[in-house]
């Protein structure tokens, strides 16, 4: 199947809000509670841990999206350096990893408006979730300039939030040091046992960074732009989760953290409880904020998952219905269509935990292959412009953090994992390359070939030989040569 050409719009303010908007969002305040109740305020420990990692793996995407600037991303990465079917699996991987978090938002976007609105009973939130998931599909079917355009807006507005949340709190924290000091302690309340769950539940918080080398061929100079995004947008990401996750340990205890459903709005609140209007006024504008990340995360999400299905329906290892262009905006509108009806669904059914637990784990057997393709890519003698620095110590070390990953999920999750992965695999058998499968029936069944194949098969071994005593036996008795006995 032919390509069509999709826009190339996108510059580099574009993507690096782009993998901002992708990481800050839901996560963040989900995230921050999941921290607490598991490690209390050592969790801050696993932040910066989970910090570092995803740093060392998004210079490896930057390698690659460098290496490589193609439509796919970890996809296209894992086809050019080991084949086929390697480059299948890591984007069935990647596109459940994409999915599964797809299903995380509209649900957490229903949370955190039942704090304004916490009447709503469950005709009413899948009725919320059910308009949030059409909103996404209309922005991204109208085309990527525009989703763009709106995530820049979304990503602005959404940080302004966490900015005022964070100079709020450092200044109540100033001013009460002595409570800010006690709100830590004891730093480690839970059993260090609980390191991987909570890492694997905080490194969510950083996973989106891989989404925006996937519509390379729609950013302006993407083996320049890509790896400038992801660095830069990576590095304003740690920043902010760790300030805030600071000031919100250091204005409320972590006991009472682990079970509230909308942390930095109850936390603004708190900071400024000495004028109650401000509080209320607080609070409705950081909970408001965790709308529009919530918005604007999915919305980012939704850009790259799309194209990753074009990618793999336009190589042939997906339906074709995933590649189906729209004529006038030029999207694949009905794999955006399909992606969002099917990640509602799973909202509304799925647990929260379950699926972002899960999705990380899909998405570390990806950050797996795209580490581990860089070493492949350089010996094929790809070039690029950007090149990590330390040889093979940054790609070596992305592949350990993304097997750790793999390693700290729970049993239950990993066979999940690995049920879901297998189901990809006779989706491959029906979608595989009608080409080369074509090729190789002809070269099996050809009489050409087969002659070809018996007689390489009868010079081996003692065959070479016993062709020359059929061949003296022949003139001997005055028979005619076969086609075996010919030079």
């Amino acid at each position: 199947m032919s390509r069509v050409n999709l826009k190339s719009k996108l510059t580099l303010f574009d993507v690096t809000n782009l993998v901002v908007g992708a990481i800050i969002g839901a996560d963040i305040y989900v995230a921050s509670a999941f921290g607490a109740g598991l490690l209390g305020p050592f969790s801050l420990i696993v932040w910066v841990v989970a910090g570092f990692m995803a740093i060392v793996i998004a210079l490896c995407f930057a390698q690659c999206a460098a290496l490589l600037p193609k439509v796919g991303g970890p996809y296209a990465y894992a086809h050019a350096a080991w084949g086929t079917f390697a480059g299948f699996i890591v984007g069935w991987s990647l596109w459940l990893a994409e999915w599964m978090s797809l299903a995380v938002f509209p649900v957490a976007f229903t949370q955190y408006l039942m704090f304004f609105l916490p009447g709503l009973d469950l005709v009413s939130q899948v009725i919320v979730k059910v308009l949030f998931v059409v909103f996404l599909i209309v922005m991204n079917v109208a085309g990527v300039k525009a989703a763009g355009r709106i995530n820049d807006a979304l990503t602005l507005v959404k940080l302004a939030p966490l900015i005022f949340f964070a100079v709020i709190g450092l200044l109540y924290m100033a001013s009460n040091m002595t409570t800010a000091v006690m709100n830590f302690s004891p730093f480690l309340p839970y059993s260090f046992s609980n390191f991987g769950a909570a890492l694997i539940l905080i490194f969510w918080a950083y996973a989106g960074f891989e989404i925006s080398t996937i519509p390379a061929e729609e950013i302006r100079d993407p083996s320049r732009t890509i790896p400038r995004a992801i660095i830069l947008g990576i590095s304003i990401v740690t920043i902010f989760y760790l300030t805030t996750n600071i000031v919100l340990f250091g204005v409320r205890r972590w006991d009472w953290l682990q079970n509230d459903n909308a942390p930095l709005a109850t936390a603004t609140s708190i900071a400024l409880s000495s004028i109650p209007a401000l509080a209320l006024l607080g609070g409705i504008v950081v909970g408001g904020g965790a709308l529009v990340s919530v918005a604007g995360s999915d919305e980012s999400g939704m850009i790259g998952t799309s194209r990753l299905g074009y990618a793999l329906a336009a190589d042939g290892l997906f339906p074709r219905v995933f590649a189906k262009i729209h004529p006038k905006f030029k999207t694949p509108y009905l794999g955006i269509i399909i992606q969002a009806v099917t990640a509602l669904v799973a909202a509304i059914m799925g647990g929260l935990s379950m699926l972002i637990a899960t999705s990380v784990f899909f998405m570390a057997i990806a950050y797996v292959a795209t580490s581990a393709s860089i070493f492949s890519l350089r010996r094929k003698g790809a070039k690029a412009q950007f090149h990590l620095r330390g040889g093979w110590v940054i790609p070596s070390l992305g592949v350990i953090f993304s097997l750790y990953l793999i390693t700290q999920c729970s049993l239950t999750q990993i066979a999940l994992g690995l049920i879901l992965l297998f189901v990809g695999v006779p989706i491959y058998i029906k979608y595989s390359p009608k080409k080369e499968i074509a090729e190789l029936k002809e070269a099996l069944i050809s009489s050409e070939s087969v002659i070809r194949r018996a007689y390489n098969q009868e010079e081996r071994f003692l065959a070479h030989a016993m062709m020359h005593i059929k061949r003296l036996y022949r003139r001997i008795t005055g028979k005619k040569q076969t086609w075996n006995e010919t030079k």
